[in-house]
């Protein structure tokens, strides 16, 4: 499904430049479960940034579906990273002037007109809801849920339009270790009855013993 070959990432600081990715490899197939473990600022976020199109490689490629991505037009490669890439970060970004099922909704409501919003995508973004246990607050706005519940919902909103491959990033970084347990279950759960593939970024190894596969990020290089 996805492939990243030889992925390098250089950030250049006045006359200093500063490598962080050096040599990456990965890929991930269907309904895989993937985990990526290391420190703060061993550079997962930007590998994980580059694996779903939001950032590019100095160097290397990233192959998904097929498709070389930072070959792609922008408004392809938008296109992609809005129907077949779900993301979840630490900080979840809902928008405090919407509902939760509004927020549930956004991805859906950027792809399509509006109009285009159909009662069955509604009962879909309920059905979503109900999965992560937020069906009774569907109508409640953001600053009315607990840290795990805002989780949850931001969780949803990644898996309104099916995504191919869900990419976490830090997922509970901003939790308790209970909740944060309790997100990556979830997770696992959703992996494991769609057949979505997962790639989850955490410094926590503790919470991802379920995965497939365990990576670790070291000196910019992956290990097993």
């Amino acid at each position: 499904m996805l492939k990243a070959n030889n992925i390098h990432k250089v950030y250049c600081n006045g006359n200093k430049s500063i490598s962080i990715l050096r040599g990456v490899d990965l890929s991930i197939d269907k309904g895989k479960f993937i985990a990526i473990v290391g420190p703060s600022g061993a550079g997962k976020s930007t590998l994980l940034h580059i694996l779903g199109g939001l950032d590019s490689p100095t160097k290397g490629e990233v192959i998904f579906g097929g498709k070389s991505l930072y070959n792609l037009s922008d408004a392809v490669l938008s296109n992609i990273r809005n129907k077949d890439l779900g993301f979840v970060f630490q900080f979840y970004h809902l928008l405090a002037e919407f509902t939760v099922l509004e927020n549930v909704l956004m991805p859906a409501l950027i792809s399509r007109q509006p109009s285009a919003v159909s009662r069955q995508l509604r009962d879909e973004a309920g059905r979503l809801l109900q999965e992560v246990g937020l069906g009774e607050r569907k109508d409640h706005f953001p600053n009315q849920l607990s840290g795990g519940e805002r989780q949850r919902v931001a969780l949803a909103r990644a898996l309104i339009n099916r995504p191919q491959l869900l990419l976490c990033d830090e997922p509970t970084g901003n939790l308790d270790s209970k909740t944060g347990s309790e997100i990556v279950a979830l997770i696992k759960k959703i992996n494991s009855e769609n057949q979505m593939a997962v790639i989850l970024v955490t410094h926590n190894v503790e919470l991802v013993k379920a995965a497939d596969n365990i990576y670790y990020l070291r000196d910019g290089v992956l290990a097993s």
